[in-house]
């Protein structure tokens, strides 16, 4: 008689994805945006500073203020379009619920405190913490802002009603400032958490 031992083939687990093709994909798409749009913007910036201060011509984008408007202009229907799409997508798939609610002030206390104490987890890169759900959605609404401002800045008599709730002319171009300082704020802590959880860039790369 034949004993038969052969075991059967064992399942392997499916990789878990942890962000999809599309999300990727917008999400380099905006920081080559972002990049384009901030230096050109600051060189656009120092032909008529709004502060005692210039940026380095090292740091700016463009050589001088009309190839900086033309590369402004570039990274603008970058960052409009690939905006517009990444919201539309997390609407629709349903993906703003699920990961940025609920929020709430003492959830985003709790989270801050255990991150200021290094004891705050990134084991499942899927789930974001509440600090993390309050950041993205601040940037979200830094976006529009920029948008909005910048659409006075650059077009100002065609939008009078926008202009007006911008506080006029010269407010928009203070808060597409502000607007901008706020982003490039952002990106310069969001590059430091990547440092300190490099698996997150490998996700933002790979997928999982």
């Amino acid at each position: 008689m034949t004993i038969h031992t052969e075991l059967p083939p064992v399942a392997t687990r499916k990789p878990v994805t942890v962000h999809p093709l599309w999300l990727r994909l917008t999400h380099w798409l905006n920081a080559l945006a972002v990049l384009i749009m901030v230096t050109s913007g600051w060189q656009i910036y120092n032909a008529s500073p709004l502060f005692d201060f210039d940026f380095p011509s090292t740091v700016t984008l463009g050589g001088w203020l009309g190839g900086a408007i033309q590369w402004h202009f570039a990274g603008m229907w970058l960052f409009g379009f690939n905006g517009v799409f990444y919201l539309l997508m997390n609407i629709f798939t349903g993906r703003m619920k699920q990961k940025f609610w609920p929020l709430t002030p003492r959830g985003i206390f709790n989270d801050l405190r255990a991150a200021l104490r290094g004891k705050l987890q990134h084991d499942d890169l899927r789930h974001y913490n509440m600090v993390q759900r309050a950041a993205y959605l601040f940037v979200m609404f830094d976006g529009i802002v920029l948008v909005l401002s910048g659409l006075v800045v650059w077009k100002s008599v065609q939008f009078p009603l926008l202009r007006e709730l911008m506080g006029g002319y010269d407010t928009a171009r203070y808060v597409h400032f502000l607007a901008m300082a706020s982003l490039v704020g952002f990106v310069v802590l969001h590059l430091v958490m990547v440092a300190l959880v490099p698996k997150t860039l490998i996700a933002m790369i790979r997928g999982r």
